[in-house]
């Protein structure tokens, strides 16, 4: 997983509550065995008619946030079911970071493993953020994991706080593979006593 440190994007405004893994990735596109490819399929259904077609008043379609590394979304984003394949089509379309009031527990540790930061704050910060971006196209972020802090190029910053096992697997570039891995002489170690104890039983 690619190490976190400090992230600026354009921010992408989806204010809406309760926006559920089927709509972040429908069913329909879970046939893939790979981690990658499902970024043309987020919120499929939202972004295109029934014919295909993209529906222009989606905010993903339209100009102004093509491009954008950063979602503001409502609360208790990411619920439904625990399919892993929502933060792999988010982060697939290009997505870093996405800030809510609150998220789906199982969506956010998956957003861990895929190496999406998810952000609590207030729906106060929320509210800010998503009239900001949805007023000027192309508004910008700045996201410092290092120092706990989020801030625009005029007068708006704030402080995030994320559990320290978060924040050291997204500084250190650790998913749970890499995790295991950091163990790997150990676990070679292991292996080889084992071999020699079977060999000799």
């Amino acid at each position: 997983m690619q190490a976190f440190r400090t992230h600026t994007g354009v921010v992408a405004p989806l204010l809406r509550s309760n926006v559920d893994t089927d709509q972040i990735i429908p069913k329909q596109f879970l046939k893939r065995i790979e981690r990658t490819g499902f970024g043309p399929f987020l919120f499929f259904d939202w972004r295109f008619d029934q014919e295909g077609k993209p529906r222009p008043e989606f905010v993903l379609n339209q100009p102004g946030f093509k491009g954008a590394s950063i979602l503001v979304s409502g609360k208790n984003f990411g619920c439904g079911s625990s399919r892993e394949h929502a933060p792999w089509a988010m982060e697939d379309f290009g997505f870093r970071v996405v800030i809510a009031p609150a998220f789906a527990d199982i969506f956010k540790n998956n957003c861990r493993n895929s190496g999406i930061l998810a952000i609590t704050t207030s729906q106060e910060n929320v509210d800010v953020i998503g009239h900001r971006a949805e007023q000027s196209p192309g508004y910008q972020l700045t996201v410092d994991l290092e120092n706990g802090k989020i801030h625009d190029n005029a007068d708006f910053a704030f402080t995030f706080e994320v559990d320290p096992f978060t924040r050291r697997c997204f500084l250190e570039g650790l998913d749970d593979i890499g995790l295991t891995l950091r163990h790997e002489g150990s676990i070679r170690k292991f292996e080889e006593r084992r071999a020699s104890h079977t060999a000799t039983a």
